[in-house]
């Protein structure tokens, strides 16, 4: 008798109960630098990871604050991402200093830097901070080329394995769908920007070289006349002077900058503007935000 009571009691708990169910991952916090390997983080991990990323689409990745929020959001990651080639190189070091998180230092397996994994154009030969705000290591936007995408894919799978080794095939089978949908996208816009190839650009800064080569862009001039130095009148009007000759067919510029210098210029000659977004918005896919770049620079055509 008792025992059957037993027997109901846990049935009427069993079914009163609320209905848990266990998430099929102990999430691992990542740490983005920049919106483009927050999208390629979630790709590749899914559920099993929960991404943050430092900065938006909105904003200048060469320059923001080391704010509390992101020192607290660093010391919980266990994996950073991060472009590298300097490009963090005014905000990052403090964040990792502030942080006093070990897992994400340089030379731990938390640590994360995109450019370690392809070529980089634009090397400078000679270092001169005269010159600008020049990258030792090469043009650090390297993220507008799906090709170099594509290997740093790879990369950053076998770097989420080593850190959540548990996950391992979880992070290479989502590779591999990634890496089919990332191919079929290349071939696509392959074929619709055919027509780009040999168009001249100015450039507000020169963030496009490796979109320009991918897609086969000729840059005639950019509105810095160093770069990270602001453009002044005086070279504007040689800029101005330059187009007059040889006219472009488009002024590019990111969408986060200030669209003064480009207007200017556009008033002066009618060359169209085009904005682009550098990153992809917050929630956008890799896929998504290269497919509306490719459609902006069409629709100048």
């Amino acid at each position: 008798m008792f025992y059957q009571w037993v027997k109901k009691i846990v049935l009427i708990m069993a079914l009163t109960m609320p209905f848990y169910v266990q998430p099929s991952y102990a999430q691992i916090n990542v740490f983005a630098c920049e919106p483009e390997w927050a999208a390629l983080a979630r790709a590749l991990g899914g559920d099993a990871v929960k991404v943050t990323s430092a900065t938006t689409a909105m904003q200048d990745p060469h320059h923001i604050q080391a704010r509390p929020s992101l020192i607290a959001k660093m010391r919980r990651a266990d994996l950073l991402v991060c472009t590298g080639a300097d490009l963090e190189v005014a905000w990052l070091p403090l964040l990792l200093r502030k942080s006093g998180n070990a897992r994400v230092q340089p030379g731990q397996t938390g640590y994360f830097m995109a450019a370690d994994y392809i070529s980089l154009l634009e090397k400078p030969t000679v270092l001169d901070r005269s010159l600008g705000d020049i990258h030792a290591a090469g043009n650090p936007h390297f993220h507008l080329d799906p090709s170099r995408i594509a290997l740093i894919a790879t990369a950053l799978a076998d770097r989420l394995a080593k850190v959540d080794s548990a996950n391992e095939l979880h992070y290479q089978t989502n590779l591999q769908t990634f890496n089919q949908h990332w191919q079929q996208s290349i071939e696509n816009w392959k074929h619709r920007s055919q027509s780009l190839r040999g168009k001249r650009v100015v450039v507000s800064h020169n963030s496009w070289v490796y979109l320009e080569s991918w897609l086969g862009l000729h840059q005639v001039a950019t509105l810095e006349p160093k770069p990270g130095i602001p453009a002044s009148s005086t070279h504007l009007s040689s800029v101005l002077g330059k187009i007059q000759q040889h006219p472009a067919d488009m002024l590019l510029h990111a969408s986060y900058q200030s669209d003064k210098s480009v207007v200017w210029l556009s008033k002066k000659t009618a060359i169209p503007i085009v904005a682009l977004a550098l990153s992809p918005s917050e929630g956008e896919s890799l896929i998504i935000w290269f497919d509306k770049v490719i459609h902006q620079l069409l629709s100048v055509n």
